[in-house]
């Protein structure tokens, strides 16, 4: 009997078996984490408990110091989209709807998704390497010795600073991206800017920038609340900052799709 279960243990179905275990309960475990300490914010977000200083600094880290990037890449989103889209609607006669087929993937999606992979590859990365390096050296206990609520300090400003400033790249992300459309579709095809921004209201309404911002919004949240949490919970040494890293990273983009998802269901299905 004791060498059989030698031999289970051995095999590759119960490696696989242990594997999924390990998975599983490292899924409940990170999920329950992120409930807790986003519900703990919460309470000092309402109640107006904020380091306003800490707070700014936040800010301007998630906002101004990711828009680079984040231009970058919406832009050169929006040319490879306008480069290939314009041309083939033109030819099949509908050159007055490529402003608002342009416009309306840049509102609705690109502009939305493609600033939350930059934010997440720029800040979320950042702020979990951060926090976990300050769990492994152990200043987050020297925090808590000097009897202050990491959670207030640590996790709110962060937090804030993606619900304030998420909608704000956003909105300009997605600005650059229908100029930068337009400017590829002059290049591309006999379209003037005029006939360009003309149709760009057949077909953009109010709900969708409402929605846009709003998925800006839950985006900016949770990606904040993803990367700290997993930094906050991190151990062993130089590895568990990687693997923290890693982790947020991983987590915020399934979040990020599963809101895109949940808001597409809601708004436009």
């Amino acid at each position: 009997m004791g060498n059989l279960k030698i031999y289970l243990k051995q095999s590759a179905t119960y490696k696989i078996y242990r594997t999924c275990v390990r998975n599983l309960v490292d899924f409940m475990d990170t999920l329950g984490s992120i409930i807790i300490y986003g519900f703990a914010t919460l309470r000092y977000i309402l109640t107006f408990r904020v380091h306003r200083k800490e707070l700014i600094e936040q800010c301007a880290r998630f906002g101004i110091s990711s828009l680079p990037i984040t231009l970058s890449i919406v832009s050169m989103t929006s040319i490879i989209v306008a480069s290939q889209v314009a041309p083939e609607m033109v030819k099949q006669g509908g050159g007055n709807f490529v402003g608002l087929l342009i416009t309306m993937l840049i509102v609705r999606e690109v502009g939305a998704i493609m600033s939350g992979f930059a934010i997440i590859s720029m800040i979320g990365s950042s702020l979990a390497s951060e926090l976990a390096t300050m769990r492994v050296t152990e200043q987050i206990d020297a925090i808590q010795v000097l009897k202050v609520d990491p959670i207030r300090y640590l996790f709110v400003p962060r937090i804030l600073s993606g619900l304030i400033m998420m909608p704000l790249v956003v909105v300009v992300a997605s600005v650059i991206g229908v100029l930068a459309g337009a400017v590829t579709t002059d290049l591309t095809t006999d379209l003037g800017y005029r006939a360009y921004f003309d149709s760009v209201w057949f077909g953009i309404y109010m709900k969708d920038l409402t929605v846009c911002i709003l998925k800006a919004v839950c985006f900016g949240g949770t990606i904040a609340l993803i990367s700290c949490s997993c930094g906050y919970t991190a151990s062993g040494g130089a590895k568990g900052v990687g693997l923290a890293t890693t982790k947020a990273v991983v987590w915020s983009i399934v979040a990020m799709v599963i809101w895109d998802m949940l808001f597409a269901i809601a708004f436009f299905f």
